[in-house]
């Protein structure tokens, strides 16, 4: 694992030492080809977050996350046609430089404020999820961990800049998808004997952890196809098309079209790795039906329990549980059994046997957590990061499990990477060259770009230092981006599209108003309703079908009207403004998701945020009535 690790820093070290200008710093030599632009991208995106998490949540969920990256190619397709052309047309550092030279100066740092808090926000998790996992998994120290990740990530990002990010990115993920399909192979080799792989797909199909795709129309589901095609598209709109650590990896590209080929590659091949990694969860779901897992993966909260009053309760639990899942195996075999001969009666009797073993070995791994709430209440009891990482430490061979702990490691660190130059790169053009040194020399500039990184590198280290473990770590990256992104690329589209008054802002009024519309109905339609556990009344938003159908009516009429009377075209302030009044709003409607106000699932958050930026913009234009620009 340390050889694969340092060869890669070193290689990376070497490749990028005759960087000598803020330029190459920066944005390399542009010299990229369209593979390792796509493997770049790839690698920014899928941090140690993704092969720690997300098999965890395919043991406990199925397949359905696959829907969030349903909208991938789409918004790539998009992204490659309509914003590329115009990055490299005007040869930007930034893809806030653009709003610049389109609206002003505070819009483009406004956008770039956004973005440097949250994806500062989420650097210090891209560190910090592989390190408290890790750390508790192989016995080492939190903070030696995270030190470990992070010191090693600033040396050759501050050294060789974004080539450096670049080239290294494209051996960590050749590491990445060769270690995840070997877990995969190795997991299918590790099935008991008589146990094919066809048995186990049968047995994960009867468990219902196969189905991938639900068309249920569902605001409140977390992930459909609805919201993945919908809310999805908008969140990647927003990801690779105005997040810097993306749009820095396909501007280092040679030519137009070796970065739109980048993007393409990237928007074909990420599906189908998100399925492989998920599907590697549920290979472990099966193996673990047949080999005895621990009642809770996270070891150091069991240890937690050892020594105190709570300890002979979880003894009892565990009894409990040996009986209970003898029960299951025996249950299991029976559905085996069913399915090699096709006895559509044995299986259905199987399946509810399993289901409701399943179910009291739930509660079994609850009564766990409460006892470890119990006895340590800052403890955190959400275990499904740590099912893969288990697995791997204890049922794979030492050698595949050092190239199984070199993969997190890489994805950690090349995402990190990937932040760490782009918030230093925004920062360093943005804010500080644009605004506070505005006159120095190029020297001047690389020697700051550094120091930036360096910078940004201790933020994320601190942040990673005091950070708490959310309860799915791949979410809180996601949730963390859905706050920001969709406000962030409603500015981007206002800019695009709108440049006069035309039909595009009667289309986007009617859009923008019909979803304000089927929310204030969804609002209005709620009830008061008594909420046991807290012993009160909680107001509840009903955001249905009959609530999309009459708001989006009513919503559409009005959102027309108001734009064809008042709208002349978005300037600076009116931008400027509507982006602030769009993530205010986005915040307050994910607090009042928080607290259970309302339930929607955080994907739409991207799509609410970026039609609200449009929307208040549309109609702070017609009463700025500022020149057209």
């Amino acid at each position: 694992m340390s050889g694969t690790l340092f060869g890669i820093v070193l290689y990376g070290v070497w490749k990028t030492r005759k960087v000598d200008n803020v330029h190459d710093y920066l944005l390399g030599d542009r010299d990229l080809p369209w593979w390792t632009i796509g493997l770049s991208i790839m690698a920014t995106q899928a941090s140690a977050i993704t092969f720690l998490s997300t098999p965890g949540q395919a043991y406990e969920s199925g397949m359905g996350f696959a829907q969030f990256y349903f909208g991938l190619p789409v918004a790539m397709v998009i992204l490659a046609i309509f914003f590329l052309p115009i990055y490299y047309k005007l040869e930007v550092y930034t893809a806030y430089e653009y709003l610049e030279s389109r609206f002003d100066r505070k819009t483009r740092q406004l956008t770039a404020t956004l973005f440097l808090v949250q994806r500062g926000l989420a650097a210090g998790i891209t560190i910090y999820a592989p390190a408290i996992i890790l750390s508790t998994i192989l016995g080492w120290n939190l903070v030696w961990t995270v030190l470990f990740i992070g010191l090693v990530v600033i040396f050759y990002t501050v050294l060789g800049g974004t080539k450096a990010v670049s080239v290294t990115q494209k051996q960590q993920m050749i590491i990445i998808l060769t270690g995840m399909v070997l877990a995969a192979i190795i997991i299918i080799y590790r099935l008991p004997n008589g146990i094919s792989f066809n048995d186990a797909l049968g047995i994960a199909g009867k468990m219902g952890k196969l189905e991938i795709v639900s068309f249920k129309f569902d605001l409140s589901e977390r992930y459909n196809f609805w919201s993945g095609m919908l809310g999805g598209v908008f969140l990647f709109l927003s990801y690779f098309g105005t997040d810097q650590s993306q749009v820095q990896r396909y501007l280092s590209g040679r030519s137009l079209s070796e970065s739109r080929l980048g993007l393409l590659f990237n928007g074909i091949i990420k599906v189908p790795m998100q399925v492989l990694v998920l599907f590697v969860g549920i290979l472990v779901f099966v193996f673990f039906l047949f080999v005895k897992p621990p009642l809770h993966f996270n070891q150091s909260n069991v240890k937690e329990l050892i020594g105190t009053p709570s300890e002979s309760a979880y003894r009892d639990l565990e009894q409990q549980y040996d009986i209970v899942y003898t029960q299951k195996q025996l249950a299991v075999e029976g559905l085996l059994k069913g399915l090699q001969a096709e006895d559509e009666r044995t299986i259905t009797a199987a399946q509810a046997r399993v289901q409701g073993l399943q179910n009291q070995e739930k509660e079994l791994r609850e009564g766990v957590k409460d006892l470890i709430l119990k006895e340590a209440p800052s403890a955190k009891t959400k275990d499904s990061d740590y099912i893969f990482i288990t697995f791997v430490m204890n049922y794979l061979p030492i050698g595949l499990v050092g190239l199984l702990l070199a993969v997190i490691f890489s994805a950690a660190m090349s995402s990190t990477a990937s932040e760490l130059n782009a918030l230093a790169t925004t920062t360093a053009i943005d804010i500080y060259k644009r605004s506070i040194v505005t006159d120095r020399e190029d020297d001047h500039y690389l020697k700051a770009s550094k120091w930036i990184t360096i910078m940004w590198g201790l933020i994320a280290l601190s942040f990673a230092l005091v950070a708490d473990l959310f309860d799915n770590l791949i979410q809180a990256v996601n949730i963390i981006g859905s706050l920001f992104y969709g406000a962030i690329l409603g500015v981007f589209l206002a800019a695009f599209f709108f440049k006069q008054k035309d039909k595009n802002a009667l289309i986007v009024g009617s859009i923008t108003g019909a979803i304000l519309g089927a929310i204030l109905v969804g609002l209005l339609r709620g009830e008061m309703l008594y909420v046991e556990e807290l012993s009160s009344y909680q107001f509840k938003g009903q955001l249905d079908q009959w609530s999309m159908m009459v708001g989006s009516v009513l919503g559409a009429g009005i959102g027309f009207l108001l734009i064809k009377q008042f709208f002349n075209s978005v300037g600076s302030n009116a931008i400027f403004w509507g982006a602030i009044l769009g993530e205010i709003c986005v915040l307050v409607i994910y607090y009042l998701t928080y607290i259970e106000v309302i339930d929607l699932a955080y994907l739409w958050l991207n799509l609410i945020g970026c039609v609200l930026v449009l929307f208040f913009s549309l109609l702070l234009a017609g009463v700025l009535k500022e020149k057209q620009v």
